[in-house]
């Protein structure tokens, strides 16, 4: 049986959490789309996209351990915009709060993975 990073239940977080996140931005004020709001969408999308590209190197522990190491990262980042936006604009702070539940919870997930790939990892 050969299985996809689509398989991943990380990776369909993270996916689906990166159109939701790019969906949200674009509910910020003008003049936050292209900083605020870019630097989030930039940061969400990195996440799915580096467990995908961490997964296709994944016959080689220390890469795939690498980028999702990368994606841990981007999670982070993206944590710390949605805080931004929560403290910020007072319209958005109870579904940044949503979200930010949702990215934490993502984040706890890709470390649990990180910690099994380091502790089972096969090709």
């Amino acid at each position: 049986m050969n299985i996809s990073y689509r398989d991943l239940d990380i990776y369909k977080l993270a996916h689906e959490l990166g159109v939701t996140l790019h969906k949200f931005s674009l509910k910020l004020p003008k003049h936050e789309l292209y900083e605020t709001g870019s630097q989030m969408r930039r940061a969400s999308k990195s996440v799915s996209t580096n467990i995908v590209e961490g997964y296709g190197r994944r016959r080689y522990k220390a890469e795939f351990i690498r980028f999702l190491i990368f994606a841990q990262a981007s999670c982070d980042e993206t944590t710390e915009w949605l805080e931004y936006i929560h403290d910020c604009y007072k319209n958005l702070e109870e579904e940044a709060e949503q979200l930010l539940s949702r990215t934490d919870e993502l984040g706890k997930k890709i470390n649990r993975f990180i910690q099994a790939v380091e502790s089972k990892h096969q090709v």
